[in-house]
């Protein structure tokens, strides 16, 4: 499990403010697919990953899930939302076991008169609008070749990590979509999959797909 001074955040605030953070904490432990918070629950706390990983989505009308982001330890979760004071944008849950470490608001609020916190903050408010902008690019933008062939030069281990069916729901497309386009990706001899190990033996050619959207 990490600490708190291991996550950037948190990392230039003094012995002093750390040892009152860690000693308002909550720290809950959590199962494989157990719900951390619901999309639209109210935000009192910062949510800080300190083990394991969660996957954040939003529900449909219809009730399917569409894929944000997921997050691996160190991690500070829903920033936005603790910052904004609005209720959390998506659904968080666990990908396997793990911990999550609660602390109320208004402990951090206090430490903003510290500069290098406030400035590791603006720089992690930054990251998170750029993981927004990226993911509205690829959601609105990338067919379905171009989000594979994206995942396969960029996030090739998410293929020993996680299932087929898991990595369809990452990147918001049935299991059977996903399947389809790595068939075709094999056959065109752009790429193998044995044993869950990914293999490029032609980095230009997914490039391609994914600049024109296209095969």
């Amino acid at each position: 499990m990490f600490a708190l001074q291991e996550i950037p955040l948190f990392s230039k605030l003094s012995s002093e403010h750390l040892v009152q953070l860690q000693s308002q904490m909550q720290i809950r432990h959590y199962q494989k697919e157990s719900i951390v918070f619901y999309e639209g629950d109210e935000s009192r706390y910062l949510h800080v990953l300190l083990d394991g990983s969660v996957k954040l989505y939003k529900t449909s009308p219809k009730g399917t899930q569409i894929h944000m982001h997921n997050f691996i330890a160190p991690e500070i979760i829903a920033l936005f939302a603790a910052f904004e004071k609005i209720p959390f944008p998506a659904t968080c849950e666990f990908l396997g076991e793990g911990s999550v470490g609660l602390i109320p608001l208004e402990k951090i609020y206090s430490c903003m008169q510290n500069v290098d916190f406030s400035i590791s903050l603006v720089w992690a408010l930054s990251h998170r609008m750029r993981l927004l902008a990226n993911l509205l690019h690829k959601e609105t933008i990338f067919t379905a070749e171009a989000k594979i062939a994206d995942i396969l030069l960029h996030n090739p281990s998410v293929f020993k990590r996680f299932k087929h069916n898991e990595i369809a729901s990452i990147l918001n497309l049935t299991p059977e979509t996903l399947s389809r386009i790595l068939g075709k990706f094999k056959k065109a001899q752009m790429i193998s999959i044995d044993n869950h190990e990914v293999c490029i033996y032609d980095k230009d050619a997914l490039l391609n797909v994914v600049e024109t959207n296209k095969i």
